[in-house]
């Protein structure tokens, strides 16, 4: 049973990826989600031709995808009354109201909280920011890379002097993601919260909070401290050889995270075909190898560096101790345990081109979650407004007005 979220009806009025990811993950998971979107335009999304490293291919939009598939969308006109109307009908039939506009904008839109509640007093109203709902910059817009990668020290605590630049985000999205993921986690809190008490609260996640999040352990150290988190410098010496990543010969990367050197030293020495090092005075525990890691360091760097990669997973196949390669994206979800976890779905566009996309990352019943595609801009106009009790005759005339699309 994956869709633990059916029965639950969701209202959005986003744009991009942050908010609209979340409610993605709870249309996934079973959510009557409709999408909200500018009456011309759409999405600002279905605009976007590039992610800043690679061109988005026109057939098959998938930045899109990832954060509106399996949604309803409705093209409607928030500046007039009539619009404004119809979306106060759709409130009253929602358990969640979703959006992402500066608080500036809700209010000359009229969505704000009260706004809304007005037409339905137990909705959940949540919020996804830049940098929080409070403070001199709260009606200041931001993207992931400003709010999540830059201000929340997460740029800084990959950042190696040698770069001699500001290291950018590892993928599109990248804190928009983990913060979708964190807007949805916070709207399944607030309908348990409804369920048990009645009472409908407000939700807020931002991008800055998010991140800072991510960097919690590192920020702590720092408060603790007082010195600001940074990388170990390049080079510098590492106490345990059996934690970092080593290059094996094809120029590949292999990594260890074996906290307990002393117990996984002897398997290691089985791996690189040298028992005689488990017995060596210098490694023979784990208070010897920590005090001559350098040397361990050295033999391991030189041994990885002598094969291939495909020799090197053969040989660690059975290693007892922690390990994996160092992979990119195709790799990832080749992987045999991404495949037999089913952490990428199969898609479908609307014209029948297939794509894939991650699935959503919890999964319930021990079944990942199916996902679905993403709507056509307006695809569910006409089927939303007949949901209201409007007729074709009614709805003719909003299309004339422009109030719908």
């Amino acid at each position: 049973m994956t869709a633990v979220m059916q029965g639950v009806r969701i209202l959005e009025v986003a744009e991009h990826t942050f908010v609209p990811a979340a409610s993605a993950l709870l249309a996934d998971w079973g959510a009557d989600v409709i999408k909200i979107e500018h009456v011309e335009r759409g999405d600002a999304m279905r605009a976007l031709a590039s992610s800043g490293v690679a061109v988005v291919p026109k057939d098959v939009h998938v930045l899109m995808e990832h954060s509106n598939r399996g949604k309803r969308s409705l093209g409607l006109d928030l500046t007039s009354e009539a619009g404004r109307e119809i979306l106060y009908r759709l409130a009253g039939t929602c358990d969640v109201f979703l959006t992402n506009k500066l608080p500036s904008v809700r209010a000359k839109l009229r969505v704000d909280v009260d706004d809304i509640r007005a037409h339905n007093p137990k909705i959940i109203y949540v919020r996804g920011t830049g940098q929080g709902e409070r403070g001199p910059e709260a009606d200041r817009g931001a993207y992931d890379s400003l709010a999540f990668w830059s201000r929340a020290g997460a740029a800084v605590g990959v950042m190696r002097p040698e770069y001699g630049h500001v290291p950018v985000p590892p993928a599109p999205g990248f804190g928009d993601s983990i913060g979708a993921m964190t807007i949805a986690g916070g709207i399944m809190g607030a309908l348990f919260h409804r369920e048990r008490t009645g009472e409908a609260t407000e939700v807020d996640v931002s991008l800055m909070s998010t991140g800072m999040w991510a960097m919690g352990q590192a920020l702590a150290l720092s408060l603790l401290l007082d010195i600001p988190w940074t990388p170990p410098p390049a080079g510098a010496p590492r106490s345990n050889p059996l934690t970092g990543n080593y290059q094996t010969k094809d120029g590949r990367w292999l990594s260890f995270t074996c906290l307990q050197a002393g117990r996984y030293w002897p398997p290691m020495c089985e791996v690189i075909r040298r028992p005689d090092l488990a017995t060596d005075p210098r490694f023979a525990d784990h208070a010897a190898l920590m005090a001559n890691s350098r040397e361990a360091i050295a033999i391991l760097e030189s041994t990885f560096a002598a094969h291939p990669l495909a020799e090197w997973r053969e040989r660690l196949a059975g290693f007892v101790g922690q390990w994996t390669v160092v992979q990119d994206t195709l790799e990832a979800a080749a992987d045999p345990q991404s495949v037999a976890n089913g952490y990428v779905q199969e898609c479908t566009t609307a014209t029948g081109i297939p794509f894939r996309l991650a699935a959503a990352p919890v999964q319930y019943g021990s079944q990942p979650a199916p996902t679905g595609r993403a709507p056509l801009f307006n695809e569910h106009g006409d089927e939303i407004l007949a949901e209201l009790g409007l007729d074709q005759d009614a709805v003719l005339d909003l299309k004339i007005r422009g109030v719908v699309a």
